[in-house]
């Protein structure tokens, strides 16, 4: 199975951004031959803080990802908060994606896997890679054709994540496909006063040691400049450096 790279800005925080990173990651997939799909939140309804960005909103933000994907013929994904998102969702993108604070969402998952489109569930950082195969159960019995599963750490402490790399094999039992979210996992969770910090200088070897356990899929989330970025800055990639570690990991 060759890999699938998932990667966009954390939150839709304009078109001119997504145009940007959009023509950077069509140049990637024709140059290195992957299939590459499309990533922006139009909502982070799970921000630390209430004063944080949270982005343009389903309906805005639903028409400028359809433009992104129509003018560059890219893929999309995007995560849903609420059932009622899924049907307007999957209306637009290709893989709905389930945020792991919401993977045991019972209404969410079944409307999300009724649209036909590809659900794939962050794992919890509560849970276990054996426990999702019951998030996995609720998408398939509720009419999902096809069903991904991300890794992206687990909680041992305060502030921090520990990635377990057993959970990859562990999970490809349930999963079509088995996803390594490569930035998210480097989360320092509300440890910047208000915000979420991270550790990008970690994402290259999460993503090479999650190659070695057998991932099926990276997701990287990639910004011009991180440290401007609106949301999940400390843990993104310079949009400037993913194509050199998409090459390593093919």
């Amino acid at each position: 199975m060759s890999p699938v790279f998932i990667a966009g800005p954390c939150v839709i925080e304009s078109l001119e951004l997504l145009d940007v990173v959009a023509r950077r990651l069509v140049e990637i997939r024709e140059r290195l031959k992957v299939e590459v799909f499309f990533k922006a939140s139009f909502d982070k309804a799970n921000r630390t803080s209430l004063h944080s960005f949270r982005g343009p909103g389903l309906e805005k933000g639903l028409q400028m990802l359809a433009d992104i994907g129509s003018r560059y013929a890219l893929p999309l994904t995007t995560d849903v908060h609420e059932s009622y998102q899924a049907s307007a969702v999957g209306e637009v993108v290709d893989v709905i994606q389930i945020p792991a604070f919401l993977c045991r969402q019972t209404d969410l998952l079944v409307a999300s896997a009724q649209t036909g489109r590809i659900v794939n569930i962050k794992k919890a950082q509560f849970l276990s890679g054996d426990d999702m195969r019951f998030p996995v159960e609720k998408c398939r019995e509720s009419g999902a054709k096809e069903v991904w599963l991300t890794e992206r750490g687990n909680t041992f402490g305060y502030n921090n994540l520990v990635v377990d790399f057993r959970n990859i094999p562990l999970m490809k039992q349930w999963a079509d496909r088995v996803i390594m979210d490569c930035t998210h996992s480097v989360q320092r969770p509300g440890s910047g006063n208000g915000t979420t910090g991270g550790d990008r200088e970690h994402v290259p070897s999460m993503a090479r040691a999650a190659k070695v356990f057998g991932a099926q899929g990276f997701f990287f989330e990639t910004h011009p400049s991180p440290d401007e970025a609106l949301s999940d800055g400390p843990n993104m990639l310079y949009l400037s450096e993913i194509d050199q570690l998409i090459e390593t990991l093919i």
